[in-house]
This record gives C-alpha cells, sequence and structure tokens, in this order.
C-alpha cells in the first residue's frame, strides 16, 4: 500500500504550522497518543461511547488504508512530532461514488482549523478516486447540531431509532463548499459520526458489525 501523496505543510489560522501527509502503518502508535489524549466527552462524540482503548483490530483498520477506498489524512505538530488530527473516509461497496466521512482532532488543537484544513484535503483525494457525495450520521435528539443542519438541500434517512444519515454532495472542483462547512460546524456541538465499513464485497450490515468489534467508529469533528 503506497501512500498517494507526500506531506504537506498547512498554516493554520493562528499562524501555527502543521502537516498533512496520507496515514500508514508506522503510524499506530501516534493514533495511540492522540486517542489517549482524547477527553472523555470527546471519546463519547467519537464512538458513541466512552471506548478506555483502541483494540489492535481498531490500530490496523485505522493505519493499513488502501488510499483509494478507504483514504485518511493525519495531522502532525512539526514541533512535537505528535498526531493532532485525521480525517478519513471509506468508500461505501453497494455504492461506489459515496463514502463514510469522519474528522477528529484532539481536544488541545480544537478550534484552530486542522478540521477544515484535514477535511479540505480529504475532499481532494476524494474526488481523485471518484467520490461525489459524503455520508455522515446525525444523532438527531442534539437540537443545537440539528438547528445547524436544518434545510441542507441533500436528504436524510432514519437509521436505528435516532439516528439519521445525511448525504452531502462534494464540490466538483475545489475546497469542500457551504454545506460541508455546515457539516464541521454541526460536528463541534458533538452530533456527527460515521460506521466505517470495509471495502469490498461485505454487505452494509456485517461490515458495521466487523467495524464496531473493532471499536472503529469514528466522529466528524469540527475544528
Amino acid at each position: 500500500m503506497s501512500h498517494p501523496a507526500v506531506s504537506r505543510a498547512v498554516t493554520l489560522r493562528d499562524g501555527t504550522a502543521v502537516r498533512l501527509r496520507p496515514i500508514g502503518p508506522e503510524d499506530k502508535r501516534l493514533l495511540i497518543d492522540a486517542f489517549e489524549r482524547l477527553s472523555e466527552k470527546s471519546r463519547y462524540r467519537r464512538f458513541f461511547t466512552t471506548l478506555p482503548e483502541l483494540s489492535p483490530g481498531a490500530l490496523t483498520y485505522f493505519t493499513e488504508v488502501d488510499h483509494s477506498n478507504h483514504e485518511a489524512i493525519i495531522a502532525i505538530d512539526p514541533k512535537s512530532g505528535r498526531a493532532v488530527g485525521v480525517a478519513r473516509y471509506i468508500r461505501v461497496s453497494e455504492d461506489p461514488e459515496a463514502a463514510e466521512v469522519a474528522v477528529v482532532v484532539v481536544d488541545d488543537w480544537q478550534g484552530r482549523g486542522i478540521g477544515r484544513a484535514l477535511l479540505t484535503r480529504l475532499t481532494n483525494r476524494a474526488r481523485r478516486e471518484g467520490i461525489s457525495r459524503f455520508l455522515a450520521v446525525v444523532q438527531a435528539d442534539n437540537r443545537d447540531a440539528m438547528s445547524l443542519l436544518a434545510g441542507f438541500a441533500n436528504s436524510t434517512r432514519e437509521r436505528e431509532g435516532s439516528i439519521l444519515e445525511l448525504a452531502v454532495e462534494i464540490p466538483r472542483r475545489r475546497g469542500i463548499g457551504a454545506e460541508l462547512a455546515r457539516l464541521l460546524r454541526a460536528a463541534a456541538a458533538g452530533a456527527i459520526s460515521h460506521s466505517p465499513r470495509h471495502s469490498g464485497a461485505r454487505s452494509r450490515q456485517s461490515s458495521r458489525h466487523a467495524a464496531r468489534r473493532h471499536g472503529s467508529n469514528d466522529q466528524l469533528k469540527g475544528p
């Protein structure tokens, strides 16, 4: 599994520099460290439960990706060498132009624009791989987030009681567009997640169960 692009420096809105690059198998320790720096609240928003640690299966799933059906971009603080955020998409096997999306930023780096930088880079990768829309799961009982999502042009559908799945079209040419930006703001209210599915021939249900066994529900969390 080769990386599709080299590391790229990005300057955040507060002037801080980070480096963005595709994730790789060598990043397992970085993910463990980043997970340990998530607050209990952030872990709950990310996994819909207070997961104590990432399992070996989850670490493999998150880092050993094919960079086409499953892509992940990691943000690194060049001063410390630590991971500060990750964005990923996972293509839906039954609908190859759709992918589930997630962004997570460690607590002490939130509010600085990392989420947007990661999502922009991930969206560019998705376009090149033929993906035209992102899917995210919404906790429908979160009033603050749902008010931010009111009037979305794209449809939602119920899934597992109070959980809704939201489809957001990717702009054809560049950037993340207004609706993906709104999705990031809703994520900051703690309502957006996704259930990664293994690409390939697995069904939606069986792949979702496999991801849950690995503890691999991921959260789209605001910058």
